[in-house]
């Protein structure tokens, strides 16, 4: 019997640090290569800040604070994958990045926001635009 499809949920988190933030070399999954934020897929019954906590310590040991709303995509950009993808920015708490899966990251940097690492990750470029706009809705 065929699965049926249906999108799944995936969060991302934009942390901010002394006016910078914090991207990953991706390896072993869809945009490999490519830099992103911390974040995966939500848990069953999983709170948007739960999940962003999580993600970030199992990602690179470090705690983050003052969570909120940044943007909501609809990711279909590698398919056949479809995610609704939620975009969160938050403030850098604690600890120092490490690479605590290194199947799936090489390295963990701080970056000027005017100076990032190419090639970005298809979601990176709408969190700075809403960053920036306001804007916090793309329906791709």
């Amino acid at each position: 019997m065929e699965q049926e499809q249906r999108p799944k949920v995936g969060i991302g988190v934009m942390i901010v640090k002394d006016g910078q933030v914090l991207l990953g070399k991706r390896k072993g999954s869809h945009g490999a290569g490519e830099y992103a934020w911390p974040g995966g897929h939500m848990e069953y019954m999983e709170s948007f800040e739960g999940c962003a906590k999580r993600e970030v310590k199992e990602e690179t040991g470090m705690e983050i604070e003052n969570i909120r709303f940044l943007r909501l995509l609809n990711l279909k950009y590698y398919a056949p994958k479809h995610y609704v993808d939620i975009g969160l920015i938050a403030d850098w708490k604690s600890g120092e990045p490490q690479i605590m899966e290194p199947d799936k990251i090489e390295r963990w940097d701080w970056y000027e926001m005017d100076k990032l690492p190419e090639p970005l990750f298809n979601t990176i470029p709408t969190y700075f635009e809403a960053h920036k706009t306001g804007k916090n809705f793309w329906d791709a």
